[in-house]
């Protein structure tokens, strides 16, 4: 550190000793002191706003960018996800939503949707009032997935990127506590009724986050990766008569 400063100190030096001497021979050759002092005081006052360019717009600009390229790659990882976890996942909770018949229809997105189409679901979701029933869905079936998913999901939450998206991170905090919740348990049958509803509470809350990011996901997809959003189409799990194969 000492000697990196010393060279900035030096390096400093050079370059104010090479503007004097360049100073001194606009000097000798046009004997015009005034001309250079009242250019040295116009350049001195300028510095000022390269300051405000450099630091607050130009570098501002740089963050954006940075962070633009970041959320970029973390939609690759966001990607996986719903490839490995996110979809499968999203058709095992709903089962327990016992409103969802309320809301299928609306999320059977297709080639048509504006991101104005992806933004009024956005908000018919975020108003939608599932009602979660632990014992109506595959509580042992729900739980054999995520385990063997569990170590997936480990990976996924050492990713320091992550912590620029917030709401995917919340998305995988919650999906394994649920995980936790259902493996920790030696069975779910026949439990006391408040068990039940506190595992109602955790599907809800992986439900809520699960559809919102499939959404924003799928939006992403539809702007930049036509062909990765006609496979999310036809693997829509909302969508009953969705096909892998194209007909």
């Amino acid at each position: 550190m000492k000697r990196f400063f010393n060279w900035q100190v030096m390096f400093g030096l050079l370059l104010i000793s090479l503007s004097a001497v360049i100073y001194y021979i606009h000097y000798l050759i046009f004997r015009d002191l005034h001309n250079i002092v009242f250019y040295l005081i116009s350049n001195l006052a300028f510095v000022f706003i390269q300051v405000l360019l450099v630091t607050l717009v130009l570098e501002e600009f740089l963050v954006y960018r940075e962070k633009k390229a970041m959320l970029n790659k973390l939609n690759m990882v966001i990607g996986t996800f719903f490839s490995e976890v996110g979809t499968e996942l999203l058709k095992r909770v709903s089962a327990f939503d016992k409103n969802a018949s309320k809301i299928t229809q609306q999320l059977v997105v297709t080639n048509d949707w504006s991101n104005q189409d992806f933004l009024k679901i956005l908000k018919i979701v975020k108003s939608h009032n599932c009602d979660i029933d632990s014992r109506q869905g595959n509580l042992e079936s729900l739980k054999d997935f995520l385990k063997v998913k569990r170590q997936f999901l480990l990976v996924l939450l050492e990713n320091p990127n992550l912590l620029e998206h917030e709401s995917f991170t919340n998305l995988l905090w919650a999906t394994f506590h649920l995980t936790d919740e259902l493996v920790q348990r030696s069975r779910l049958t026949g439990l006391p009724d408040a068990d039940y509803k506190h595992l109602a509470g955790d599907i809800n809350r992986v439900y809520d986050l699960l559809i919102t990011e499939w959404l924003r996901y799928m939006e992403h997809l539809k702007n930049k990766y036509p062909y990765l959003f006609s496979l999310a189409i036809r693997t829509n799990p909302f969508d009953a008569a969705a096909s892998v194969e194209l007909k």
